[in-house]
């Protein structure tokens, strides 16, 4: 079990990104626009740097959904490896068996 402390502070980056999302597209794309001047842009990029870190979708890291593990992240089942491997043994993922050769 990740600790608790890591789990919250990677929930409040979510829900910081999810506020600042609309602004922050805003500001990025009146900086790649060429045709904008300069100044704009500069005005923007600006503007973009004073904003919160923790707004960016970057900063987010895959946990997992039940242990809160940062490594061994599927994306598709949105879980680690371990506990995708504990739940298939115990039979709660339907159709995931063990293999064997």
């Amino acid at each position: 079990m990740a600790k608790k402390s890591a789990i919250q502070k990677n929930l409040n980056r979510e829900i910081q990104v999810k506020k600042s999302k609309s602004r922050r597209d805003r500001l990025k794309a009146i900086c790649k626009d060429r045709t904008t001047p300069i100044e704009e842009r500069f005005e923007a990029q600006l503007k973009l740097s004073e904003m919160p870190r923790d707004g960016a979708k970057i900063r987010l890291r895959n946990r997992c959904l039940i242990t809160g593990r940062p490594r061994g992240y599927y994306r598709k089942v949105k879980m680690s490896r371990i506990a995708l491997r504990e739940l298939a043994l115990s039979g709660q993922i339907p159709g995931m068996v063990k293999s064997s050769w």
